[in-house]
Formats: C-alpha cells, sequence, structure tokens
C-alpha cells in the first residue's frame, strides 16, 4: 500500500507539463508566494499600499503549504 501511494506521488510530480515537471512548477509557484508574502509587508511598512495582517497571514500560509507539498514531490525520487 506504501509503495503504491509513493508510486503515485512519483509519477505525479514527475509528470511533465509545457517542458518542466510538476514539481519544477510547484517550486517556481512557491518562490513567487514567498516573494508575494514577504512585498505584502514591505510595501505596507513603507506605506506604499496598505495591505492587511490579515493578507499577510493568508500568503504566508499558503507559501507553506505549497513549500510543503513542494517538499513532498521533491523527496519522493528518493523514498
Amino acid at each position: 500500500m506504501e509503495v503504491i501511494i509513493i508510486t503515485i506521488i512519483q509519477d505525479l510530480a514527475y509528470n511533465m507539463y509545457r517542458g518542466l515537471p510538476l514539481a519544477g512548477w510547484l517550486g517556481i509557484i512557491t518562490y513567487i508566494s514567498l516573494i508575494a508574502t514577504a512585498s505584502v509587508m514591505v510595501l505596507t511598512r513603507k506605506g506604499i499600499y496598505r495591505f492587511s495582517f490579515k493578507t499577510h497571514k493568508n500568503l504566508a500560509r499558503l507559501t507553506i503549504v505549497l513549500a510543503t507539498i513542494h517538499f513532498i514531490f521533491a523527496i519522493s525520487v528518493y523514498i
């Protein structure tokens, strides 16, 4: 059962979409989410644009979820 789940994760993670595996696309999206999370607070602190702290917190949660899935996809090849 465990081997089947790992195989499914590996197949999903390394399935090619527009020339990159899904794990690669997820890494790019995670990085963009990280930059967006940091930018929200920088823009708010400098007074350039006003975001609520809730927005920053939700973006941070999204980044953590994306990074966790990306980690699982990336490590699946070594399991």
